[in-house]
């Protein structure tokens, strides 16, 4: 881009710029889901701040460009002159929301060569937003772009002044020798030095074990252990805030309302997920303690649901609620959307698409099965391989957790197979909700909540649809853990209370299976495996870096809602404890599974070949064939993978032609072993870590990591309230334990089935705050970023690397065309189910809101 260019401009020239932002108070968040913010200032958030519009013009903001061809008398690219910022463009038609465009005349000898990066500092008192700088008409070079995306606070806040670089990537030894210094100068500034509690308006990147969960100070029940950093509860790691020990355990981080996060990881963008994202901060602090005000008030509502019927009132009639409540909560811009007035004191909810067609398709065993390989966790379900199913649990301590579940059980139900015969055919498969929960279970029960560990063999019949056979409830022998557990073994049933006892017995299943799915599959295996990867990205791959523009867009808003989650979700008294089953143990519970993590085994084939649930088959595109040919979430998402693998193989291949090139990229190296030793560093000394010496490691890595980011998160993200918004469906709690015959509990369950159904699942309050938070986790935001798109079309200069990421989005549409058909074919019996509802989770487009489809970039939300 820059060699060989010398005396191309004429002394004197005046470069013509166009610098791109937003200012604060369109992007000011936090004030505007304040409850005080809000009823305070209103909604109008044009409103007045300290530094208007006008306050751009003058000597406010000004820029400083560097060349990045002409070296000064220390090697350093030479400084131009420092210029401000002129008058606004109003004419520009590529603005986004919010935006506003300015003129900038930079002036620029031919003695100084072309320009490569550009200091900025903002002598204002209030930050803005920085969204990009054109360098437009430069002499025999067109023009150049910096897409920069980043806070810009007074510049006495920074020790360094704020660098930005134009977009053409390289690897650090090809580095134009004026450039050099800048690069390395601030990567050394956002790795920090580790110490210090960190500002608000600092970019500082650097890890810390999760040592915030918890409140000691408020006594023993409010304290929860440290994850990460022992052997006892490994963890990823998560961004260092660095917040003082709390006063009651030194290893824990004092609480507080200000949160910091790297300045650049919080939302610099318009968009709704603002506003759905901040939400989970407004129902846990505000409508939480409102509806729990009034919903054991019996007068008002009692805490049960008595009747299916009143369950489904939730999306047609609503529940009428005081006004008084209603006026604590409706102002919030995102409560507005979920609690849906139409002029009355409602609170409503949209219909679920699992409702849609018919009220009770999801009781079917049909749809209990499909949902395992098309549903919000359709990634656990595995092939048998071993009959009985053997627990995996240390037998020293906990006894003989071997299945109770017999050939009797089954055979009968297997269209003449013998279980041996079964699983050679490999007809056999099995949801194992067993050891994750059995270690817990004696505490759980302790609480109000009642539960079992679960164990559910499935067939794959001769009409090509899975069909369960067997359910087993287990609980911990009363004698004590070393006497391993005492189990019983459930089947289905159509008539009478055995029918009903059977939709407990899934019941069951499902609320284990919603407490893995949010606390594992969504949290953990997505959310937290992801943001060591951001950290290390961000101290060690610089802007310039060809890796670091592959993956970026990828990271986007993850450091930023994992934080609130940890603020309001995962947290002492957060959503996810007051509303799962797995209560104050639910991150302690995902640390245990975080043990058997393996980075490789994210990769889609290889999961798919670890569950048994394909073969590998090297002459097919993925090299695997599926077990169960109709696997929606599978099938779609081989396809996906291998589209990705293409598009990242086709990137790294132009910037590295020889594996020597990548072993020798000394910021690639250091990314890759701080990851292992320090973002995964409870998980160092595994031996499945990939070495980085070869191209071909590098693709898997970055492939994964895409993977994980887009496609799988979008696959057990999106569907949450699609299926979980009927509470019926998709339990998070269960109260009661299996009625025996003889008791009142039983009695009641012959007499009124349905009240003895629900007074066992989730009960009204927690149901109300499961289904606030589903949807607002579940919507896409106004300007979501999908695979195969970027927020500027400018992310890079390289005409090839544009080429390629072309030719991966066109791929994308039209394997959203060939999925589209896919839902067509009456054959595959489990893209729709007796539900009627196509799976589309995988469809990489959507337009804004609850769509039941869409692959954005990154975990936003």
């Amino acid at each position: 881009m820059f060699s060989g260019v010398t005396g191309i401009l004429n002394r004197g020239h005046k470069i013509k710029g166009t610098v791109v932002l937003m200012r604060k108070n369109v992007l000011d968040i936090n004030s505007l889901t304040s409850v005080g913010g809000v009823i305070g200032q209103g909604f109008d958030i044009l409103g007045s701040t300290l530094d208007n519009l006008t306050a751009f013009l003058g000597r406010s903001v000004s820029l400083q460009l560097i060349s990045a061809t002409k070296p000064d008398a220390n090697g350093k690219g030479k400084l131009g002159k420092a210029t401000f910022l002129e008058g606004i463009i109003t004419s520009l038609p590529t603005l986004g929301a919010g935006q506003s465009a300015f003129k900038i005349h930079f002036e620029w000898d031919d003695d100084m060569g072309i320009p490569g990066a550009f200091y900025i500092k903002n002598f204002m008192q209030t930050e803005f937003f920085l969204v990009s700088l054109t360098l437009e008409d430069i002499p025999n070079h067109g023009s150049i772009y910096f897409v920069c995306n980043s806070w810009i606070y007074n510049a006495k806040h920074h020790k360094l002044d704020r660098i930005f670089f134009a977009n053409k990537a390289y690897l650090p030894s090809e580095t134009p020798a004026p450039l050099v210094h800048y690069r390395e100068e601030e990567l050394n500034n956002l790795r920090g030095d580790g110490t210090g509690e960190r500002k608000e308006w600092e970019r500082i990147y650097d890890y810390d074990v999760y040592n915030d969960l918890g409140n000691p100070e408020k006594g023993d029940n409010h304290a929860r252990p440290v994850l990460g950093g022992s052997d006892t509860y490994p963890y990823p790691r998560r961004g260092r805030t660095g917040r003082k020990p709390n006063p009651k355990d030194p290893k824990s981080e004092s609480r507080s309302d200000f949160v910091y996060l790297p300045r650049d990881e919080a939302f610099g963008h318009l968009k709704s997920s603002d506003f759905l994202t901040y939400g989970l901060k407004a129902v846990s602090q505000n409508v939480v303690p409102a509806l729990e005000s009034v919903i054991f008030d019996l007068n008002f509502t009692p805490n049960e649901f008595d009747s299916f019927d009143e369950v489904h009132g939730l999306y047609e009639g609503g529940i009428k609620l005081p006004t008084d409540v209603l006026s604590k909560i409706s102002p919030l811009p995102v409560l507005k959307e979920i609690f849906r007035t139409d002029g009355e004191q409602f609170l409503k909810y949209p219909p679920p698409k699992v409702l849609q067609v018919s009220r009770s398709a999801w009781m079917t065993d049909e749809e209990f099965a499909r949902e395992m390989l098309a549903g919000v966790n359709p990634n656990v379900i595995c092939c048998l391989q071993e009959f009985p199913p053997r627990s995996k649990l240390d037998s020293q301590v906990y006894g003989d957790h071997t299945s109770k579940i017999t050939k009797e059980h089954l055979e009968p139900n297997l269209e003449g197979l013998t279980v041996e015969e079964a699983i050679q055919n490999k007809k056999l498969f099995l949801l194992d909700h067993h050891d994750s929960i059995m270690p817990y279970l004696r505490r759980i029960n302790s609480t109000p909540t009642k539960a079992y560990a679960t164990r559910t063999i499935l067939f794959l019949s001769s009409d090509k649809t899975l069909k369960p056979l067997a359910i087993e409830l287990s609980l911990p022998h009363p004698d004590g853990d070393e006497h391993g557990a005492v189990s019983h073994v459930y089947q289905p049933a159509l008539e009478g209370v055995e029918s009903t006892i059977w939709l407990l017995a899934k019941a069951y299943v499902v609320v284990n299976d919603s407490c893995y799915h949010q606390l594992v599959s969504h949290w953990l295996n997505t959310h937290a495996v992801v943001e060591p990867f951001v950290i290390a990205t961000n101290r060690h791959l610089s802007y310039l870096h060809p890796i670091y523009k592959l993956l970026y867009p990828h990271y986007r808003d993850t450091m930023n809602i994992n934080s609130l989650a940890r603020q309001s979700l995962v947290n002492d008294g957060g959503i996810i404890e007051k509303t799962f089953l797995w209560g104050r143990y639910s991150m302690e519970m995902s640390s245990k599974v975080y043990k058997n993590w393996t980075l490789p085994g994210q990769a889609l084939p290889a999961d798919l070949i670890k569950r048994g649930m394909a073969i590998e088959e090297p002459s097919s595109p993925c090299g695997v064939k599926l077990v169960v040919e109709d696997y929606p979430y599978a099938h779609d998402g081989l396809e996906i993978w291998a589209a990705i693998k293409t598009w990242v193989q086709d990137y790294v291949s132009l910037y590295y032609t020889t594996d020597d090139i990548l072993r020798q990229d000394s910021e690639l190296q250091a990314w890759w072993k701080e990851l292992v030793e320090v973002g995964h560093g409870d998980k160092k000394n595994e031996p499945w870590w990939p070495k980085m010496q070869a191209r071909e490691e590098l693709v898997e890595v970055c492939t994964t990591v895409i993977w994980i980011a887009s496609a799988l998160h979008a696959a057990v993200n999106f569907g949450q309230y699609s299926y979980g918004g009927l509470i019926l469906n998709r339990p998070t709690l269960s109260r009661r334990f299996m009625p025996e015959k003889g008791s009142a509990e039983y009695n009641e369950l012959v007499k009124s089935p349905q009240k003895a159904y629900l007074k066992t699942i989730t009960p009204k309050f927690q149901t109300l705050i499961d289904l606030s938070v589903i949807e607002i986790l579940s919507r896409h935001a106004s300007d979501e970023v999908y695979l195969g798109e970027r927020d500027n079309p400018n992310w890079t200069s390289d005409t090839r690397a544009l080429e390629a990421f072309k030719k991966f989005g066109n791929k994308l549409a039209e394997i959203e065309k060939n999925l589209a058909q896919r839902n067509n074919d009456e054959k595959l019996r489990h893209r729709l189910g007796p539900v009627q509802m196509p799976y589309t989770l995988l469809h990489p487009s959507s337009e804004e809101g609850l769509t039941f489809r869409g692959i954005p970039n990154s975990i936003s939300i």
